[in-house]
């Protein structure tokens, strides 16, 4: 599964900054010479705006990372009727239907965010996780190639690990390979780029590649019940039915919610 750029943009969690933010100025009041002058900011409306606008998403980011997701779809949405021109309140929004499930609520959440910011690596990253998740390939992989190209795109890595793992999913071996080395070569703990190049030398059948990648995978971040399944059929292929053993005991024990006592993974 592609994983979403949810590292919304910085404007999220960063408190606006007041200096140069298209105030109308500030004026002194009349003061006997000899008084320093009291100073009055005189904001336009479209500032004032533009600070409640970004109060509102900063409360609602908040609340999201601390679980409160109805309060934060509150305030994101609260923030979207300030400034509906604006990507950073959809890309929330969306995020939180993903994180519920709604995965075909998000979907026109993360395209409207994409159609304001035509020239944001994490937005377009974001779209094209949905659009693969969705197996809408060939829309993907080019939003893809926007994103990694996108001026001033922080984290490259992101969609290049997203890209490849897309690229696999679609049939494309060395598309994906040529992608996943690359979110390597910048972020070389990427578990999601670590995870789909061991699936990548499995299908291939280069088992002990795909053993050093799975390895490093799971070194890289926490287990999930996916890839330890998959270093289940590594260990198998390989011959050691010892290792994979454990490897299934893991998910047992692990995930117990998906794998019964009886169930061998």
């Amino acid at each position: 599964m592609p994983l979403p750029d949810l590292r919304l943009p910085a404007v999220v969690f960063v408190a606006l900054a007041m200096a140069g933010c298209g105030s109308k100025g500030v004026k002194p009041t009349s003061a006997p010479l000899g008084v320093a002058p009291e100073y009055v900011a005189r904001d336009s409306a479209d500032t004032r705006r533009r600070v409640n606008y970004q109060d509102q998403l900063t409360l609602a980011a908040d609340a999201m990372r601390s679980g409160q997701a109805e309060q934060a779809e509150k305030r994101a949405r609260s923030a979207l009727k300030l400034q509906p021109d604006r990507p950073d309140a959809y890309v929330l929004l969306a995020a939180l239907a993903a994180q519920r499930g709604a995965m075909a609520e998000a979907g026109p959440l993360f395209q409207k965010a994409a159609e304001l910011a035509p020239n944001s690596g994490e937005v377009l990253n974001n779209y094209g996780a949905w659009l693969c998740e969705q197996g809408r390939f060939g829309e993907a992989l080019p939003l893809f190639d926007r994103a990694i190209a996108a001026p001033g795109y922080r984290t490259p890595a992101a969609a290049l690990a997203n890209a490849g793992g897309c690229a696999l999913q679609a049939g494309q071996p060395e598309r994906a390979a040529r992608d996943l080395r690359r979110a390597l070569a910048l972020d070389p703990g990427n578990a999601y780029a670590l995870e789909s190049m061991a699936r990548s030398e499995f299908t291939q059948a280069r088992y002990f590649e795909a053993r050093a990648f799975v390895q490093r995978r799971l070194a890289a971040a926490p287990a999930t019940r996916s890839v330890l399944q998959l270093a289940s059929q590594i260990e198998a292929q390989l011959g050691d039915t010892v290792a994979s053993g454990r490897y299934l005991q893991r998910i047992r024990d692990e995930f117990p919610q998906d794998a019964g006592p009886n169930s061998r993974g």
